[in-house]
């Protein structure tokens, strides 16, 4: 069971959307396309739109089967009292007195650009069910970072 945002069920349906009603048309009118050409075995076109329509269908094979285990979450029961998934955290690096918020959901939403990290992340598996004030130290690919959480909000 995968647990979501609103936001992030909606975006996978509009890509799931996507994929079946505009992408994989394309490529199938691709490989008949490339069939009137004639012999197949040496038909490049041909090959090389087969092996688009296979990822596409495995593409929506996967995103099928995220939203068939996808559970919402209903924002309004949410506790901003400690961190959990679809908590916006604001935390200081102690070692440089950086700030940096981050906001914990699901692999599936993760972006970092959007400052959203995994809730299966390192730095989202040590902030989990701690409180404002609290200090982590989370194990990354650089060292040992230590982290002190300034403030939770549930959004």
């Amino acid at each position: 069971m995968e647990y979501m945002s609103q936001e992030g069920y909606d975006k996978l349906v509009a890509e799931l959307h996507q994929l079946e009603s505009v992408e994989l048309p394309r490529v199938r009118d691709a490989i008949a396309e490339a069939r009137d050409k004639g012999d197949l075995s040496e038909n490049f076109e041909y090959h090389a739109a087969k092996r688009e329509q296979a990822r596409l269908l495995g593409r929506i094979r996967f995103k099928q089967k995220v939203l068939e285990n996808a559970r919402v979450i209903d924002k309004s029961v949410l506790k901003s009292d400690c961190v959990m998934l679809l908590s916006k955290v604001e935390m200081t690096n102690l070692a440089n007195n950086c700030k940096m918020t981050y906001t914990i959901v699901s692999p599936h939403e993760a972006n970092i650009r959007e400052g959203k990290i995994s809730i299966k992340s390192p730095i989202a598996q040590a902030l989990l069910n701690k409180k404002v004030g609290d200090e982590v130290e989370v194990r990354v690919p650089a060292g040992i970072q230590r982290l002190r959480i300034e403030s939770i909000v549930c959004e």
